[in-house]
């Protein structure tokens, strides 16, 4: 009779288990349509024609107007939005790096800045964790569970992570370029000629980013002076710096399908993403 009650105890916690779990994957679902629902909601009209015009370049720094001419047709429908899909590694060590493998969908709207990124990361076989990152409605959001229950990081509502957020998503207008248009509130600063700076203002948050250039007019890499990370609960204004390459065509436009971000401490650069865009699809201004 003892296998028995042994075998029962086993069934029944698995069953507890496998409930729990689904359970888990159900609220992490509901959680990031609801985000989505209210990005959406926040979604504004388009603030000029829905069409790039080469002659909206006029004045812009020069390798701004080479950058928008290499990966830009004149005609192209403005981006309303985007769907990505990506796959990757995640940096998750501290002072050893621990590359993890991860897959993730993120959408996104141009105007009124916003994404949500939903990440499947695996820590080790049969055990998996889930992150989601987004710039919502002027907020920023970090939250990641393990089996989408147990929480681990949860960090909102604070003017450092709107900042970064909104950072993140000025970063990667290189997968969606005419969210970089003058016309769709971006400025941009003269700095050398294969350098510009932009600004991004959206509500009370306001952000800044250099540019780099390669030979093809192409965007090399970004950087930010000042971006908050997480140090032992504390938000510490870093540095940091990302990288674009593998540029091919999409939609006519021409986007990096390749890239990675870290941060520079103490002078090194410690990247901590590294992603490939599997699948990505536009929705375009009327």
């Amino acid at each position: 009779m003892g296998w028995k009650i042994v075998v029962a105890a086993v069934i029944v916690l698995a069953a507890v288990v496998i409930g729990a779990l689904y359970f888990g994957a159900r609220r992490w679902k509901a959680d990031v349509r609801d985000l989505r629902d209210e990005m959406d909601a926040v979604r504004l009209t388009a603030v000029a024609a829905g069409r790039y015009d080469p002659r909206a370049l006029d004045g812009l720094p020069e390798p701004v107007r080479r950058y928008f001419r290499t990966v830009l047709q004149e005609g192209q429908p403005v981006i309303a939005g985007v769907h990505i899909e990506h796959g990757g590694t995640f940096n998750m060590g501290e002072e050893e790096e621990q590359w993890k493998p991860f897959t993730s969908t993120q959408h996104v709207l141009t105007r009124r800045p916003g994404f949500v990124w939903d990440a499947r990361i695996t820590m080790a076989p049969g055990m998996a964790a889930r992150v989601r990152d987004a710039y919502v409605a002027g907020r920023g959001i970090l939250v990641g569970k393990l089996f989408g229950l147990v929480t681990v990081v949860d960090q909102q509502n604070t003017p450092e992570m709107a900042q970064g957020e909104l950072l993140r998503f000025f970063a990667e207008s290189a997968w969606y370029p005419t969210a970089l248009l003058p016309s769709q509130g971006i400025v941009w600063e003269a700095v050398d000629g294969t350098h510009a700076a932009a600004v991004l203002t959206d509500g009370d948050t306001t952000v800044r980013l250099e540019f780099e250039f390669d030979e093809q007019g192409l965007i090399h890499s970004i950087y930010a002076e000042a971006r908050y990370r997480d140090v032992d609960g504390a938000q510490v204004a870093t540095p940091w710096q990302g990288y674009f390459w593998d540029y091919a065509r999409r939609d006519g436009m021409l986007v990096p399908l390749e890239g990675e971000v870290g941060w520079l401490i103490d002078g090194e650069y410690r990247p901590y993403w590294r992603g490939r865009i599997e699948q990505i699809d536009y929705e375009y201004v009327p």
